[in-house]
């Protein structure tokens, strides 16, 4: 099939939205119910024989409490509808297919458990059953190759306790926090549990040298320590990606190593040392090579991209090879194939996430030019099957099997179909313009449900965070295109200079200029828009953003008039105290150009709070603005809001504050989601109609 028509097939499959809907009288605008409700389709995870999919599937509500996910299974070759398998006993995480394809291993706190523990369920016959008993929880099971055991992570306490009855955190060195919580003594440790026998789980780290380093720990994600581990061939090691400078974070950068732990414990053996950072090892099935992630370090360079390279097995450190040396994209999900023959891939580009392939011993990397719109994401492998989750700016993630021969995406779930057909959903068009600095620079317009050519709306401009990110043609819950578009506005979402899908040069591009840049690439593309697109009032825009969006927005604030008004959600208004004050500083340190004691032309120049005084010019700080915050977040932490909040305040300039007490970085919980959305209509209503 031509790529054209398999596209228009996988489409009508998955009952998305096509251009003409707007057009459409029977179709509405999305609302937040419609959002929040719809069916959430988390990984696909290919059974190894390739006949089945297993993948988690949450149904949301506003109440917490009604909220419940369960493990869904599909055949791979889409030929009976999927079927639920676990039915509300708790939200499964981390699922895991035994050897022999007939049982799933996962994570779930079930009744009469106080923490997370592993499960095992047989998919022929029976309910799951729980096969840990650790007082902290468990977490990531993988099956060993033989299917006797299992590997698993969980914390494990100090063994010198304080006796203090006072409430205190007490520290010794950084850091002290992350994300939304404080840190604490725990660490995170690999254990294997034996499932015949009914012996306790073993822990591999117990009185190892590396467990008690200082700087140990497991590669840290948004959520907490995410297992980054793989069975060797044989069942007889196990390699893991961990750090051991997560203590030096505070004044130098901290590589990621992989080690390898025998299943029988011991000291773990470091495989690679130096600057470079490495992640998500897997083997390749006939057990010759290791495949990895790796990210360039040491160079005093804010971004690298991920790249993959492979080591032979048993493990030759001199022996590394950069698969994807040449490609200038970065590599988001990686899978060997079946014959060992290929690395598939997922890559960042231009606002899409696409599928590409290079030779497991080296070559030229190939693009599948799929999909041509929307993104694929959590890329997987078993057997013959390849899997993942397709999505775009007007459809949420369902499961797909790739045919990467014919350019073929085939739907396995369509779980918001109904849904998806009554509402108007306009497809996002991509424009290019030149920038000021010489840069080409990609942007997204979203039109309006209900668009008339003839008339004119309001522009708001969407600044998306990162900076090492990427505006895409993807669905997202907390800045959703068509529900921010629905009351009427033209959106124009930029992938300013830093962003990635662009090449190297590009995401490394800000460093030392992380404002002004990236804030002239969006201004400029509002203009562009307004130029080629007769149907937007230039005479009304907006902008809004979060984390590096909102400090965009903040930089906005500062240094123009353009915007009717402003929104910025955790969003830094001070690079000092940002800097002193965020989960993570050393990275800012590089980006600014040195610390901020010395005081360099970014600290001084780039700096929002610096400007208040254009408040009196009448040149920056005179906007309306609405700011929002999660009063747990760690990494944009409140004060910068707060301080935000002041200068408006002081400057006499009409603002809004909203805090979320039980919110980190983004606004998570469905109420507040719901309030946070009804607050930017509001806002927007009253400065752009």
């Amino acid at each position: 099939m031509k790529t054209a028509s398999v596209l228009a097939f996988v489409l009508g499959a998955l009952s998305l939205p096509i251009p003409a809907a707007s057009a459409d009288a029977a179709r509405r605008p999305i609302t937040h119910e419609d959002l929040w409700l719809m069916k959430r389709v988390g990984s696909p995870i290919p059974s190894p024989d390739g006949k089945w999919v297993a993948y988690p599937v949450a149904s949301p509500a506003y109440d917490p409490k009604e909220q419940s996910a369960d493990l869904w299974m599909s055949p791979s070759d889409g030929s009976t509808a999927p079927r639920q398998i676990t039915h509300g006993k708790g939200i499964p995480t981390g699922t895991a297919w035994s050897p022999d394809s007939n049982k799933l291993a996962f994570s779930s706190k079930r009744e009469g458990d106080a923490v997370p523990q592993i499960y095992v369920l047989d998919i022929r016959h029976g309910d799951a059953r729980r096969v840990t008993s650790l007082p902290l929880g468990a977490r990531s099971p993988l099956w060993s190759p033989d299917g006797a055991s299992l590997l698993f992570v969980a914390d494990v306490p100090p063994e010198n306790v304080s006796k203090t009855r006072a409430n205190v955190r007490a520290y010794d060195g950084f850091p002290i926090r992350y994300w939304d919580h404080w840190l604490d003594d725990r660490k995170p440790h690999f254990f294997v549990q034996d499932l015949a026998g009914g012996a306790k789980a073993r822990d591999l780290l117990a009185g190892t040298g590396l467990a008690a380093m200082a700087g140990y720990s497991l590669r840290a994600t948004e959520t907490g320590d995410e297992t980054d581990a793989a069975w060797a061939p044989d069942g007889k090691w196990v390699v893991f990606a961990a750090t051991t400078e997560r203590d030096i974070t505070a004044f130098a950068e901290a590589a990621i190593q992989l080690f390898a732990v025998p299943a029988s414990g011991g000291e773990p053996v470091a495989l690679t040392r130096g600057a470079d950072s490495y992640g998500s090892p897997v083997f390749r099935p006939d057990g010759r090579a290791l495949i990895v992630k790796v990210q360039k370090g040491g160079d005093g360079m804010v971004y690298h991209h991920p790249r993959i390279a492979s080591f032979p097995w048993p493990f030759s450190r001199s022996e590394r090879r950069v698969l994807t040396d040449a490609l200038d994209l970065a590599v988001g999900h990686l899978a060997a194939s079946s014959d060992s023959r290929t690395v598939y891939f997922t890559a960042l580009t231009e606002g899409h996430e696409r599928l590409y392939s290079v030779p497991a011993d080296g070559g030229s990397v190939r693009a599948h030019s799929l999909p041509e719109t929307g993104c694929i994401t959590d890329l997987a492998v078993g057997g013959p099957a390849m899997v993942a989750d397709y999505q775009s700016a007007t459809s949420p993630a369902e499961v797909v099997r790739i045919d990467p021969g014919t350019a073929a995406l085939i739907p396995l779930t369509s779980f918001n179909s109904a849904k998806l057909a009554a509402l108007d959903l306009p497809p996002v068009e991509s424009f290019t313009f030149t920038s000021a600095k010489g840069r080409t620079i990609q942007s997204f317009l979203v039109r309006p449900a209900g668009f008339r050519p003839s008339a004119k709306y309001p522009l708001l401009v969407i600044m998306h965070g990162g900076p090492a990110s990427m505006a895409r043609d993807g669905w997202a819950l907390r800045w959703n295109y068509a529900l921010l578009a629905a009351p009427g506005y033209a959106l124009v979402v930029t992938n300013y200079s830093g962003s990635t899908g662009f090449g190297e040069a590009f995401g490394q591009a800000i460093q030392r200029d992380p404002l002004k840049a990236p804030g002239d690439d969006v201004n400029q593309a509002a203009d562009v828009a307004i130029s080629r697109y007769g149907f937007i009032d230039g005479s009304r825009q907006a902008a809004a953003g979060a984390s590096y969006g909102g400090h965009l927005a903040n930089w906005m604030e500062a240094t123009t008039t353009r915007y009717k008004c402003l929104i910025s959600h955790a969003g830094l208004v001070n690079l000092e105290s940002q800097w002193a004050t965020s989960d993570f500083i050393y990275g800012r340190e590089l980006m600014n150009g040195g610390p901020v004691w010395e005081q360099g032309p970014v600290w001084r120049e780039q700096n929002p709070v610096r400007y208040a005084a254009n408040h009196f010019k009448g040149t920056g700080w005179v906007t309306p603005m609405l700011l929002s915050v999660g009063e747990r977040d760690a990494r944009v932490p409140m004060n910068n809001t707060i301080e935000n909040w002041s200068y408006l305040q002081r400057l006499q300039v009409p603002s809004r504050l909203l805090v979320f007490p039980d919110e980190d970085h983004w606004i998570s919980r469905g109420e507040d989601s719901r309030a946070w959305y009804g607050e930017v209509r509001n806002w927007l209503a009253r400065w752009l109609k």
